[in-house]
């Protein structure tokens, strides 16, 4: 029997994937419910911030969220190695949460220390819920990228929730920075507690460790055969085109933000929104979109006219690009000075999640089916590598982007570059489906 007529017996999806979708959610809550205000608290000097300036705040969130997406490569080797994705899982959730609340307390030295403690909970979580998604399906199952896909719906569904109570918290003179901080860990621990809670009935045996054996009675490494090592070069090429669309993409954390904080009309009534809320715009958009997208891949595969993974990325470059558009057209029209309209803000974050559902749950889905089975966990984190880069690189640049002769032609270079970078990857895209071996499916 074939893998798809064997996948036609069974239900849509398996049920775990509805599990991991609610965990997902609570840590992401906890994630993009802190990261929505985090430069904000950074400049902020009259409510208890730290008092810095845009540009030290850009660097700061750069190399925060370099170690929060970097560090899942050492997390994704220890689950293979040792722990098995599980364990790893709930280790990062405690670590996680307890970084949280360290940020609730008043002080700089916990501020640090807490960041720490996130970025390496992150490490262990991230990368590990991931792959058990991954873990679900079997080689050739068609249903991957729509389980990825209603996965990712979990990951945004909890940016919105955690963007505007966390957000509101934060910024609301009412309460204060350390509540939004505080209200990110108890969402982590929500998390962490439905996932013990239903992990033997939905995920028995997804996860476990590795079995143990002993050095004299454990086979040689086998080497990668030709193919698998074609297949690691695909996805390590690919790899870096990520970083492009994700250092555009992150500059909703920084310059998007201060633009929204200090350039944007955000009364509404006798209400100001808070700078923080128009981050949420993009989960929204995304949880509204996905089944659609979930639909599409689905309906395409069903009719063998699917297009590939790399020429899905490069439609996710050229709607980025389409998304900074927006921006510059923004920029020139508050040139005077004047707050412009919230609109410009909510169409670009629009084209940049149309870009996203074009990469972010595809890309996690192309992994699981290139890495060999030694080597997913390992490879799923330097996927998220590739993601620290651009995250490092996206709030360098933020810094400087007052050295820009117009706040037009910083957002400019957001759309000349992705739409280079989408041509050279379609041009690329025959060459890499030869190294796939037919994985690409």
């Amino acid at each position: 029997m074939t893998a798809d007529a064997d996948a036609a017996k069974r239900p849509r999806q398996p049920p775990g994937i509805f599990l991991l979708f609610g965990v997902e959610m609570w840590e992401r809550f906890s994630f993009y419910g802190m990261k929505a205000f985090l430069v904000l608290f950074a400049v902020d000097s009259a409510r208890g911030g730290l008092g810095w300036s845009e540009a030290s705040a850009s660097r700061l969130m750069g190399t925060y969220g370099f170690m929060a997406y970097g560090l899942p490569v050492v997390g994704g080797f220890v689950a293979d190695r040792f722990l098995g994705t599980h364990r790893a899982l709930v280790i990062g959730a405690c670590i996680i949460a307890a970084g949280h609340f360290m940020l609730a307390v008043p002080a700089v030295p916990t501020f640090f220390a807490g960041l720490a403690l996130v970025a390496i909970g992150t490490g262990f979580f991230k990368v590990n819920a991931s792959t058990m998604v991954g873990q679900l399906y079997e080689q050739g199952d068609r249903r991957r990228d729509a389980g990825f896909t209603i996965f990712y719906m979990g990951v945004n569904v909890g940016a919105f929730l955690g963007q505007i109570v966390c957000g509101y918290l934060a910024e609301s003179p009412r309460w204060g920075w350390h509540w939004g901080f505080g209200a990110a860990g108890v969402g982590m621990l929500l998390g962490l507690t439905m996932y013990l809670a239903l992990r033997r009935q939905y995920l028995a045996g997804i996860g476990d460790a590795p079995k143990r054996i002993a050095a004299v009675e454990r086979p040689p490494a086998t080497p990668l055969t030709r193919d698998e090592r074609d297949r690691l070069i695909a996805l390590l090429v690919v790899f870096v085109f990520t970083i492009v669309f994700w250092a555009g993409f992150e500059q909703t954390a920084t310059s998007l933000n201060f633009f929204a904080k200090n350039r944007t009309d955000r009364m509404l009534g006798s209400f100001q929104v808070p700078a923080s809320w128009f981050q949420s715009v993009n989960p929204v958009v995304l949880v509204l979109a996905a089944p659609l997208f979930a639909a599409l891949w689905t309906a395409l595969a069903r009719r063998n006219r699917q297009p590939s993974t790399p020429a899905k990325m490069a439609l996710a470059l050229v709607l980025m690009a389409t998304g900074f558009l927006f921006m510059v057209l923004a920029a020139r029209a508050g040139s005077d000075g004047r707050l412009v309209s919230p609109w410009w803000l909510v169409a670009a974050y629009s084209f940049h999640t149309f870009g996203e559902l074009c990469l972010s749950p595809i890309g996690l889905s192309f992994v699981t089916k290139l890495a060999p089975m030694k080597m997913v966990g390992l490879l799923m984190g330097l996927w998220f590598l590739a993601t620290a880069i651009a995250e490092f690189v996206a709030g360098q640049l933020a810094a400087v982007k007052d050295s820009f002769s117009t706040p037009a032609s910083f957002y400019l270079m957001w759309v000349v570059v992705p739409v280079i970078a989408a041509g050279v990857l379609l041009a690329l895209t025959p060459w890499l489906r030869r190294r796939m071996h037919g994985r690409d499916v």
